[in-house]
């Protein structure tokens, strides 16, 4: 499996520390950035490049999750959601990190790494990983309609206001 990962500033240590252990997982490891400390960056492109790169790779048939990093992680979170075919998930212990996949089928999650000490962010993570989606039929229908409304702006048989 492919993990996309990315952070700001506030997460760069972090993320070095997880791609080394997700590395030693096994995992094919793509970093998006940052590659060094720069306390005026901005995570915007790092992340929705991650998530770009998960939606591609996920279309292309890839195995492929991803990670995103910030001081809160949601900033972070919202970044890679704007990308079409991303759920992500703000994760912050170890049942948002089940229920993420399980429930959700999130393909990214977002950590702060403020908030959090590595040893429990790999934690989330490797949950995060190891949970498969239920795939259950009411979690499919409530991802379907989260998909139909991103491309669409509505859902079937379903009332949404218009913007």
């Amino acid at each position: 499996m492919r993990i996309h990962v990315a952070t700001d500033h506030a997460g760069l240590e972090f993320s070095q520390q997880l791609q080394q252990h997700l590395r030693d997982r096994g995992f094919e490891v793509i970093d998006h950035g940052p590659q060094e400390y720069d306390a005026l960056d901005d995570y915007p492109p790092f992340c929705i490049n991650a998530a770009l790169a998960v939606a591609r790779d996920q279309r292309d048939g890839v195995e492929a999750l991803g990670v995103v990093f910030g001081g809160s992680g949601n900033g972070e979170q919202m970044s890679a959601n704007k990308v079409e075919g991303i759920r992500a998930a703000l994760v912050w212990n170890e049942s948002t990190a089940q229920l993420a996949r399980d429930h959700n089928d999130a393909n990214v999650i977002s950590i702060g790494a403020r908030q959090h000490e590595v040893a429990d962010a790999i934690r989330f993570i490797d949950l995060f990983i190891d949970t498969p989606f239920s795939g259950d039929e009411r979690h499919v229908r409530r991802v379907g309609q989260i998909g139909e409304y991103e491309r669409t702006g509505g859902i079937s048989g379903k009332h949404v206001d218009t913007p």
